[in-house]
């Protein structure tokens, strides 16, 4: 029997709509982006320019800024101490730039800072690809040997990169938050721009949200599964 059969109610109920929505965010963030990448701003301000900026008002001097290839791989390693902003971000001038920029060095700030939950959540990272590389294997072959060991071990590994989804979502919250406040506060972004950035940090923000409401579902639906199966 596998595991998501599409005719299966607990498919229908709990996995799909959440599939459905997540989508529906990736679908957002991308459209948003678009939109307001077309919006230059007003002081020529590129992505790159903006990041160095919010580092700057915080205080923070020690991180640098590389390009990246690609469209919104934009990411901070605080491995090596660096922003690295894709393409369509690092020498743009628009409000969509500047807002994924400022995005990322939030997260910078919030290392510096020794902000608790961004600490956490690095701290389960190895744990969490271990449990996302194995839970559904296990759960596969306890099924398939009806083995309630094996199955309750990848219902466990799968519920850990949950709980890491949960963390990930006041991580992404607060420095979007710390990276409009600062572009507000400095003058970076006028009044009539700030909005514009700020749409597009939300929309990146739904897909978190819809990451997470997927595995949510998906949990609940291995566990009500495996409870049917026995």
């Amino acid at each position: 029997m596998f595991l998501y059969n599409p005719f299966d109610p607990l498919y229908l109920v709990l996995v799909l709509p959440a599939m459905i929505f997540a989508m529906w965010a990736q679908f957002r963030v991308s459209s948003s982006f678009k939109k307001y990448a077309q919006q230059r701003t007003m002081n020529g301000l590129t992505g790159a320019g903006a990041a160095q900026e919010v580092l700057r008002q915080a205080g923070v001097f020690d991180v640098r800024i590389e390009r990246v290839s690609g469209n919104l791989t934009d990411h901070f390693n605080p491995r090596s101490n660096v922003i690295r902003l894709s393409d369509s971000v690092h020498d743009s001038p628009s409000v969509a730039a500047v807002g994924v920029a400022a995005h990322e060095a939030g997260h910078a700030i919030q290392y510096a800072t020794s902000y608790a939950p961004i600490k956490l959540r690095a701290g389960i990272i190895p744990i969490t690809k271990i449990g996302s590389m194995l839970a559904m294997p296990l759960v596969f072959l306890g099924l398939f040997l009806e083995w309630t060991g094996l199955i309750n071990l990848g219902i466990i590994l799968f519920g850990l990169v949950v709980v890491f989804q949960l963390i990930t979502l006041p991580v992404e919250f607060n420095a979007s938050r710390r990276a409009m406040r600062i572009l507000g506060d400095s003058g970076l972004l006028s009044r009539e721009e700030l909005p514009a950035s700020k749409k597009v940090l939300s929309a990146a923000a739904l897909t978190y949200v819809g990451a997470l409401a997927l595995s949510l579902m998906q949990l609940i639906s291995l566990i009500l599964r495996a409870n049917r199966r026995r």
